[in-house]
């Protein structure tokens, strides 16, 4: 039986890897030879292979690759794609194949809310749990609540314009680290199946901030003055476009400030911490590391 990671490659990816490799709060470390790697490119994962990590060629896009990705037993993470509007039939093909492999467990990196999201970008979140419930395979769900790093990724022109500008209004995000999600991955990988399985977790952040809260944040970590602008959705939107943003994309980014707005991000269950064993990672903290590392 091997750990499987697909997506290994990506962000969140590597760092389940090395959170399996490393060990975290809730958990020892893994074995790099009971570790899999399913990446697209062998290049990109070189790393990886030097830490002893097995790889496996596959690609979503192509479920003939799909084929040796798994094997009768292993425990497999199913990192979502990232490729809008065709995830649904990526997933598809790695349920397929896990499936008939007879994997142990396949967990998958969803949606905070499941079912009940209710904005446009959890739709194949939701599908592609309807899949994994059809599927009758062991499962898991990681219903993986905003990443912090979702907007320490814009932080350029944040500070550049001196503003946060969003459509959220007063709404309030429990985000958390991305290598907090990478750890519960981890937890729900490598701790008793019969803890884990059939179970769906609601992950998000200890805390629930403002955008507000969040450009004070960042103004007393830089050192600048930067001030939260709160805008309409028709107006983010021309300014997400006037940027240079696709409008496909913009208009989703648009309809997720609505559900902040909402409140359908600030949930917290107190999952998350409890799987990795420790708080969840500040923002103040990945606020200072991203400006560190601009």
């Amino acid at each position: 039986m091997s750990i499987v990671v697909t997506g290994a490659t990506g962000a969140l990816g590597r760092l389940v890897i090395d959170a399996l490799l490393t060990g975290t709060p809730a958990g020892p470390s893994v074995p790099a030879e009971s570790v899999v790697a399913v990446v697209r490119d062998k290049a990109k994962a070189a790393d990886l292979a030097e830490r002893g990590v097995e790889l496996r060629i596959a690609d979503y896009s192509r479920p003939e690759t799909l084929a040796g990705a798994f094997e009768a037993g292993d425990r497999v993470l199913l990192i979502s794609g990232s490729e809008v509007g065709q995830r649904v039939a990526q997933h598809a093909a790695v349920i397929d194949a896990a499936r008939a492999a007879g994997v142990a467990q396949l967990a998958y990196t969803g949606v905070l809310g499941g079912d009940e999201a209710d904005f446009d970008l959890a739709a194949e979140h939701k599908e592609t749990e309807r899949l994994i419930l059809a599927s009758g395979l062991p499962y898991t769900l990681l219903r993986n609540g905003w990443y912090t790093e979702n907007y320490t990724a814009n932080l350029a022109p944040v500070l550049a314009h001196g503003a946060v500008v969003s459509n959220a209004g007063e709404g309030r995000v429990a985000s958390a680290a991305r290598a907090d999600y990478a750890a519960a991955a981890a937890a729900v990988l490598t701790g008793p199946a019969e803890e884990h399985l059939g179970r769906a977790y609601e992950l998000s952040g200890d805390t629930a901030w403002s955008l507000a809260e969040y450009a004070a944040e960042v103004a007393a970590r830089s050192g600048r003055e930067i001030t939260y602008r709160s805008v309409s959705a028709g107006t983010h939107l021309e300014i997400l476009t006037g940027a240079g943003v696709p409008e496909p994309f913009a208009a989703i980014l648009v309809d997720v400030d609505r559900a902040v707005e909402r409140g359908a991000l600030a949930r917290r269950t107190g999952d998350l911490t409890r799987l990795i064993g420790r708080p969840t990672t500040p923002i103040a903290v990945t606020i200072e590391e991203a400006l560190a590392a601009s």
